[in-house]
């Protein structure tokens, strides 16, 4: 039993709860004092890089966010056992799913991603918009154009969702893991003792590496592992190197 049951649907939680997290966890990181020592980039270099106000980046991301929780509570309620009740199966088999929806979702979103930089017209028109944040911060994690956010986030959440078979419930765990793994990526900090820079090589270094100009066209893998990049030759390694004023700098490796 969870604490919700009885108060709101696991496809109401479903929808609304990555959201509200995407908040909670973005605004977090929003209102840190500065950590200049932690930073990936200085806050000068914020504010010269970065081409678009913070005020219309929560815009996006409020359009985007409106777009998936229509297609989430559409896809979970149609998906929804006819008699109300749902049995879950077991730790061992929803953490089986969750592997899964992880490997679909990873798959989904680099090939999408990658041909979004390939192909002119689509990085021109739509994914430039992303990348407008030359500087991530975690509030900007989901800024993207709307159409970007429909194909590489709602399709590849819902298509991680029905190809794992995970239930609504199982849904919450995943999608709220998603987020917060997705802030964290952008949030633009080196923090010592963050658990996802422990346990995954892809993180706020490894995605600072692409917003940069010369790995432009590498590392593309997101949001969990850098499997693909590894494969098809797009992975970009890198150095931390501390800076003298204060923080730190991914340096991009050349490749050969």
């Amino acid at each position: 039993m969870v604490f919700w049951e009885g108060y709101v649907s696991d496809e109401v939680m479903g929808t609304f709860a990555p959201i509200v997290l995407y908040w909670i966890y973005a605004g977090f990181y929003q209102l840190l004092p500065p950590l200049d020592n932690y930073r990936l980039h200085s806050r000068r270099e914020e504010e010269e890089k970065n081409l678009v106000p913070l005020l219309a980046v929560v815009k996006g991301v409020l359009l985007q966010q409106l777009v998936q929780a229509t297609v989430a509570l559409l896809l979970l309620t149609s998906n929804a056992n006819a008699s109300g009740v749902t049995v879950q199966p077991s730790i061992l088999v929803q953490a089986f799913q969750i592997v899964i929806a992880m490997f679909v979702m990873d798959t989904w979103q680099y090939f999408v991603h990658r041909y979004m930089h390939q192909n002119k017209f689509l990085y021109r028109h739509i994914h430039s918009q992303h990348h407008k944040l030359v500087v991530p911060y975690a509030i900007g994690a989901l800024y993207n154009h709307p159409l970007e956010g429909l194909l590489l986030d709602t399709f590849g959440g819902a298509i991680s969702y029905l190809v794992s078979g995970m239930t609504a419930r199982t849904a919450i765990v995943f999608f709220c893991f998603a987020v917060i793994k997705t802030v964290d990526d952008h949030c633009g900090l080196w923090l010592p003792g963050n658990i996802f820079h422990m346990f995954f090589q892809n993180n706020t270094a490894y995605h600072d590496i692409h917003h940069q100009l010369q790995g432009l066209k590498y590392n593309y893998s997101q949001p969990f592992f850098s499997i693909w990049d590894k494969i098809l030759g797009t992975y970009m390694p890198y150095n931390l190197v501390k800076r003298a004023e204060g923080g730190f700098t991914a340096k991009a490796l050349k490749k050969d």
